[in-house]
């Protein structure tokens, strides 16, 4: 379940990257979207990290990588790295699926990496609340 696009030898369009996430599409097209039109950010389809992360669709800004959001089969991942006070700063808003990923991030210097699946709506809005902290620092 939630299989990644995994095969190299051929680099998917973000329209094959948004059918691929199925029922979440919408979604998937909405956050790249937020991020693009509302934050600035530029794209690039990319294969990160080692052959078990699959394709991304990564968003810089200028240089600074603001995250990278991976197609799943029926979802989609969003792959975020903050300090401890930007998640600290935003806890108490998020909702509980999302605070549970914030306490289980891969720590990394002062903060730390979380790989957000995203399957509704409403987490959907915590993770845009968390990419804007991401381009604009804490609130």
């Amino acid at each position: 379940m939630f299989e990644r696009m995994l095969d190299k030898s051929r680099i998917p369009t973000i329209e094959e990257m948004n059918t691929y996430c199925g029922v979440n599409g919408n979604l998937f097209e909405e956050v790249n979207d937020y991020l693009v039109e509302k934050l600035g950010t530029r794209t690039e389809i990319r294969f990160p990290y080692g052959n078990k992360y699959g394709w991304s669709i990564t968003h810089r800004k200028q240089q600074k990588l603001i995250c990278d959001i991976f197609a799943e089969a029926g979802a989609l991942t969003v792959m975020l790295r903050l300090s401890n006070k930007q998640f600290e700063a935003m806890y108490g808003e998020m909702l509980s699926y999302t605070q549970d990923y914030i306490d289980n991030k891969y720590p990394c210097g002062d903060g730390g990496w979380i790989h957000y699946r995203i399957l509704c709506q409403e987490h959907l809005y915590d993770i845009e609340k968390l990419l804007k902290v991401k381009v604009y620092g804490t609130r």
